[in-house]
């Protein structure tokens, strides 16, 4: 938050995600049918028109349709699914799939004055940020949501920092062996003094400086000796990450090299109260569709909104952590989010062919109660 991106608006973001995207893919954009982006808070002037000026400044055709659509944290993984229903109906044959979000730039904002007001009046500014972190219907913060959770499957504080350090080193790791450059794109930032600088590494991890010390130095910040802290919860971060969805007529007749195939997804409802356990009855649907058990399947990610909550899914499921968040989670790099899905899906997809495994399933709690996840198998 208020980083290197903070003046790009998602819809900047998504441009940039995009136009790499295509490029990596040696995709002419005029062949795209469709556009789907996900994103959770229009915090810039000009996200309401997203996935609509994503496509057009990408140089996809004016003919081609767009959607912003908005499942919450999952919104990045429902852009991918919506894309891929949208090809098996034949609606399309190339989709761009993708999600943005920048968090450093909602606004605050004053209620109830467009009518005007009386006098004398206070006017309160609310922070919209915060708004959106709030789950108005059980009146519960998400961070208190991961409370819930973590107290109902006997996680502990130290767990948390523990797995929170455990993020932050792995995510040191890879970069370390330039695991990421495959997928991140490259941003030019304009700096008045500096000119243009190359943005090109996350700037939210921590990596090997975080230690188990500092981590339980931290205060519990929603409830007292409670699990959440500054340290064990993912960072708010802006972001956006773009994929590319193709029939498989579409691939035979452009030359595309496809990475991986969408081969299920699902998404549930669970008890807003604990939303972070969504990522469970999700992943449970996929297995069910597919006939497969949790250790068939080669590698997880789920999203880690809170240490607390993703322990909860993972002891829940019974996930050997040396398959899954591999690489770090959002607890390091921040969860932008409407993106993260898009980055996690990515990310996923580049791992199998690091290391020849063949299929991965990624998964994220959304704020409200539900759960979203989807399993792809590598080309």
């Amino acid at each position: 938050m208020n980083g290197s991106l903070r003046n790009l608006t998602p819809t900047d973001l998504g441009v940039v995600s995009t136009l790499a995207a295509l490029q990596q893919a040696n995709l002419d954009p005029k062949l795209v049918n469709d556009v789907i982006f996900g994103n959770v808070s229009q915090t810039a002037k000009d996200t309401p028109y997203l996935a609509r000026h994503v496509g057009i400044r990408s140089g996809i055709s004016l003919e081609a349709p767009a959607v912003t659509l908005n499942r919450l944290c999952g919104s990045g993984f429902e852009s991918i699914v919506t894309a891929a229903k949208g090809i098996a109906v034949g609606d399309s044959q190339i989709s761009v799939a993708g999600g943005a979000e920048n968090m450093s730039m909602a606004p605050y904002a004053v209620r109830d004055i467009r009518m005007g007001t009386k006098f004398p009046n206070d006017l309160n500014l609310e922070d919209t940020l915060w708004s959106a972190l709030n789950d108005q219907y059980v009146k519960m913060p998400m961070a208190l949501t991961a409370e819930k959770l973590g107290e109902q499957f006997g996680i502990s504080r130290q767990q948390c920092d523990e797995y929170a350090v455990r993020s932050q080193h792995a995510w040191a790791a890879a970069n370390e062996a330039g695991l990421f450059k495959d997928e991140i794109c490259p941003v030019v930032i304009k700096d008045k003094k500096k000119g243009e600088i190359s943005f090109e590494v996350d700037e939210h991890p921590r990596g090997k400086a975080a230690t188990i010390e500092n981590m339980n130095k931290l205060p519990s910040i929603f409830k007292k000796e409670g699990l959440v802290s500054a340290g064990n919860a993912s960072g708010i971060s802006d972001g956006a990450g773009t994929l590319i969805l193709a029939s498989e007529e579409a691939v035979k007749a452009h030359g595309l090299k496809p990475l991986a195939r969408v081969v299920s997804y699902a998404s549930v409802g669970v008890d807003p109260t604990i939303m972070g356990h969504g990522p469970v009855p999700a992943i449970r649907k996929i297995l069910e569709l597919t006939g497969k058990k949790v250790e068939d399947i080669d590698q997880y990610e789920i999203n880690e909104a809170f240490a607390a909550q993703y322990l909860a899914c993972e002891k829940d499921l019974g996930l050997d952590r040396k398959i899954t968040n591999v690489n770090g989670g959002a607890v390091a790099v921040g969860h932008p989010t409407g993106a993260s899905g898009s980055r996690i899906m990515g990310h996923l997809t580049y791992e199998m062919h690091r290391n020849g495994t063949k299929t991965a399933i990624g998964s994220a709690c959304c704020g409200g109660g539900q759960g979203i996840a989807i399993m792809i198998e590598k080309c």
